[in-house]
């Protein structure tokens, strides 16, 4: 209809449609590829969730013998452990044992890492004392301590639940190693020294308080130890002793109280009062984090460990699922063990099935050695507790990697430690997150980037007297490369410029500035300002004083004619609106500068969604002044003997090679049966396949008049 046809035009003209339009990646195409197949991703999805399927038909003998080792010997320790952590978290000792039978119970169902065990550990131990402390000062004598722990289990494990089945298992990533290694260490350091009263038999004072106030009490208290000595420090040396002597034999011979009630008595629906969940909402981020950030972090270093890839996803969902049911038990937030896995998988487990052992050997303590525990004195669980701690202090080499690798990130990780033992482990936490996000931030809004040059490269084969010679671009400054190197710079009139980081909003600016100052100082002015007249000149750039603007002239006629500029888009992943904004205006500046069209070159543009912004911003497309033809690459060609011509080809081309010639019938039959094509589309000539390829064609144009 004609009026519908006029309607669009008008609206065309508008939103500044363009009129000659260059193929481009369309939101619709991105939204039908997002969209295909939505039921078989819906079902891949569910299977997705429970990974024991893809093994559990595959299962053997020679795996369960692995298993019921690893299961058995991380069940011996984890009895006592979680009657140790369940002290560190001010609750009776059978709750730790709660929380180690649901861990195990459950969490082989949906795991994706063979060595993690679930359960009771201290840094998430010591923040529930915490959370108990904070909750039960603000309300008195409202909540009993396990109710408050349970209740603290259900909503952090829909938390982190929610987390996993949404897939934003990613945001754990912008936590890095040494913040997680700093609070780690911290925290460690904490319960070691909170635990060391207990194990002289010291009392008097609050071993919940920040960890320098109990390292002096525990201090002006040694001289009122008790006989609890006896047992804690004769359980630790011997705990020190035999796992000496456990290393020594590794090494030598290699291989490839309290009354505690029987069975499950706390079983039932976690209180779901506002007025509790209102207490807890201030504590939820940071135990959250500490029980997400744990088991990921062990999760990833055991699997890098032994050989295979975890899902951080679905080990989120696998201690979602563990806390949420295990509220129910009575259990208190659980989460993965860096002792009991590194133990796990130095018994040889070889299936998450393993844990179904340990979780038999926590039910038969429940129900059958309870009586045995009434004699396992406090000092003996003390014991137990710093020589577990004792492996979450980062090692000396460790901190030291972590000034070789980043100084600053190390700074991070002592800023991390020192908060958590003078302050809380929230604030130490807190701190180091946010100090590396910072970080992150600086980093993206300073981006490096450097003018470049060439180097002429070559390569000898050893195998054979093969020669070849070919162009690499390195940066002036020579800090990575051989400092002796001659760098020869491009073509006067011709600047080659590389990001090192996406083009956004944060650094865009730093980019601009950096590409207009080296084409004011280094590139002839266009205008000579010696003639315009003192009130015509702009107040920002008023050129030359007229007493020094011949000499000044003269300078600036030395200087050669911009022609081009080639920025290196290779390292770019990503571009917005801000960033095509800044290069718009780049142009218009170093044009005015320059007082006629500069051509922009980019090379390794392979994101089309980068290359769409980019001629939205009017780059790319245009007549280019290049001498030199586009790029082209051989199609792989069509019809019923494709596949043996394509091997034919392949094996007469080897052959080619190795005798150091090319027969002409073969090149012939080649032109023949195949057809070449360019790389990059004619429609966007100023968009080259690589650096090389793009400052050729740049300063194949300099002379040449540019049709605009």
């Amino acid at each position: 209809m004609p009026f519908l046809s006029s309607a669009k035009k008008v609206g065309k003209r508008i939103i500044g449609y363009p009129e000659e339009i260059v193929p481009v990646v369309s939101v619709k195409e991105w939204v039908s590829d997002q969209a295909s197949s939505p039921k078989q991703r819906l079902v891949d999805y569910v299977i997705s969730l429970f990974p024991v399927l893809q093994w559990i038909t595959r299962y053997n003998f020679q795996w369960l013998t692995g298993d019921l080792i690893a299961g058995l010997t991380v069940g011996i320790v984890v009895v006592p452990q979680g009657m140790s952590y369940a002290t560190i978290a001010t609750l009776p000792p059978e709750y730790g044992l709660y929380s180690s039978f649901v861990g195990v119970a459950i969490y082989w169902l949906f795991a994706t890492s063979k060595d993690v065990s679930i359960g009771p550990v201290a840094v998430m131990s010591l923040t529930v004392s915490q959370v108990i402390k904070h909750v039960q000062a603000a309300h008195p004598n409202e909540w009993s301590g396990p109710t408050i722990a349970s209740t603290l289990a259900l909503i952090t494990g829909f938390i982190v639940l929610g987390i996993g089945l949404l897939r934003i298992g990613w945001l754990v990533e912008f936590i890095p190693l040494p913040a997680v290694s700093g609070f780690m260490t911290g925290s460690a350091i904490n319960i070691a020294a909170g635990q060391v009263p207990g194990l002289m038999g010291i009392t008097g004072f609050d071993t919940r308080a920040a960890t320098y106030h109990v390292i002096i009490n525990t201090l002006k208290g040694l001289p009122r130890t008790q006989l609890d000595a006896a047992w804690g420090l004769t359980g630790l040396v011997t705990l020190y002793a035999i796992r000496m002597l456990c290393d020594f034999l590794s090494r030598r011979y290699p291989r490839k109280g309290k009354t505690v009630p029987a069975g499950f008595k706390h079983i039932g629906t976690p209180s779901m009062e506002r007025k509790l969940l209102t207490a807890l909402a201030p504590e939820l981020p940071v135990s959250t984090i500490i029980l997400l950030l744990e088991h990921i972090a062990i999760s990833k270093s055991f699997g890098r460990l032994n050989g295979y890839k975890i899902n951080p996803n679905q080990e989120l969902i696998a201690i979602g699922v563990t806390n949420t049911v295990g509220s129910c038990f009575g259990a208190y937030p659980a989460t993965g063990s860096f002792s009991r896995s590194a133990l796990k998988a130095k018994s040889g487990v070889r299936t998450p099935a393993a844990g179904v052992v340990t979780g038999i050997i926590v039910i038969v303590a429940l129900y059958g050695l309870t009586p045995a525990f009434f004699w396992i004195p406090t000092a003996g669980l003390s014991a137990v507790i710093i020589h577990a701690v004792a492996d979450l202090v980062t090692s000396p080499s460790q901190v030291y990697s972590f000034w070789r690798v980043s100084p600053l990130e190390f700074f991070i990780w002592v800023a991390s430690v020192i908060i958590t033992i003078f302050s809380s482990i929230e604030n130490g936490i807190y701190t180091a997150i946010c100090v590396s996000l910072a970080l992150l931030l600086i980093r993206l809004a300073h981006p490096r980037g450097s003018f470049m040059g060439r180097v002429k490269v070559t390569t000898n084969y050893l195998d054979s007297k093969a020669i070849e010679t070919h162009e690499v671009f390195v940066p002036y400054s020579k800090k990575n490369v051989n400092p002796h190197l001659h760098i020869e710079p491009p073509l006067p009139g011709v600047i080659v410029y590389r990001f090192e980081e996406s083009y956004l909003y944060p650094n865009c600016s730093l980019i601009n500035d950096a590409l207009v100052d080296h084409v004011r100082e280094n590139l002839r002015r266009g205008k000579d300002m010696s003639n315009i007249r003192a009130g015509d000149r702009p107040w920002n750039d008023p050129g030359p004083r007229h007493d020094t603007s011949i000499s000044e002239q003269d300078d600036n006629l030395k200087k050669p004619d911009l022609h081009a500029i080639v920025l290196d888009f290779s390292q770019v992943s990503h571009i917005d609106t801000t960033a095509v904004q800044s290069l718009i205006d780049t142009r218009s500046t170093v044009e005015r500068w320059a007082d006629h069209p500069v051509e922009f070159h980019f090379a390794t543009v392979l994101s089309p969604w980068i290359r769409r912004a980019l001629i939205a911003g009017g780059f790319g497309i245009g007549i280019s002044s290049s001498g030199i033809l586009p790029d082209l690459a051989s199609v792989v060609p069509y019809g019923e003997n494709s596949t043996n011509f394509i091997a034919t080809q392949d094996v007469n081309l080897a052959h080619d090679l190795e005798s150091g010639s090319v027969k002409k019938s073969h090149d012939e039959s080649e032109s023949q049966s195949e057809s070449s094509e360019p790389i990059i589309s004619q429609d966007t000539p100023f968009f080259h396949i690589d650096l090389v390829s793009a400052v050729r064609a740049a300063e194949s144009g300099i002379g040449r008049s540019i049709p605009y």
